[in-house]
């Protein structure tokens, strides 16, 4: 099984009363929380990609964490993952470390970036009975006015009409992104239909 989860920011205590306002009572707390949540969902035959911004912690911190956490590890580079480049970090524990990856999930491409893509590859293709053949997931930009202003850039892709090549009738711009800050799904890392489900949920 694949999983896939954004913006963990293990060992970040400002966002329990700042920016996510995450309210736990420590850091210690949210760590243990998360950890709990990850490993409930995940086993050690299992694959998370993880969309970015993983920890805050130092490279002893962020090593003893990812030996903590089950799965095969995959990693998308964010903003604040200072750690993947400084001596001693175990590079080891991920299947991969990248900025950007499409990698294929249940006969479906997946675009995974840090950073939202608006216009991704493999945007307009589409199944026979029109199911999306691609999907976009990212991070970065948590629940703030950033993400706001992206759901509505989604909408107006979505509203905005286009001929297929080789077509004849007008359709809908296909746009498949979601959002897998982990804050939307309890913490608990998801499979990409699980994702999809959670986002048509929600939004």
């Amino acid at each position: 099984m694949i999983y896939y989860i954004a913006d963990c920011h293990f060992f970040h205590g400002a966002l329990n009363s700042k920016m996510d306002k995450r309210g736990f009572e420590s850091v210690e707390a949210m760590n243990e929380y998360m950890i709990q949540k990850w490993n409930d969902k995940v086993t050690n035959a299992d694959t998370v990609v993880i969309l970015g911004d993983l920890s805050l912690g130092t490279v002893d911190e962020t090593n003893d964490l990812i030996h903590r956490l089950k799965g095969k590890l995959c990693l998308i580079v964010g903003n604040h993952d200072k750690y993947v480049d400084k001596n001693g970090f175990d590079k080891g524990r991920f299947q991969w470390i990248d900025n950007y990856r499409e990698i294929t999930d249940s006969q479906k491409k997946v675009i995974c970036c840090h950073y939202p893509i608006p216009f991704y590859e493999g945007q307009y293709r589409k199944r026979h009975n029109g199911d999306p053949k691609a999907f976009m997931l990212y991070g970065h930009v948590h629940e703030t006015r950033d993400e706001m202003l992206m759901k509505r850039i989604i909408s107006m892709i979505r509203e905005t009409n286009y001929v297929p090549i080789g077509g004849e009738h007008e359709s809908n711009i296909p746009c498949n992104m979601i959002n897998c800050f982990c804050k939307r799904s309890d913490y608990t890392p998801l499979t990409l239909n699980e994702w999809i489900k959670l986002n048509a949920a929600q939004n």
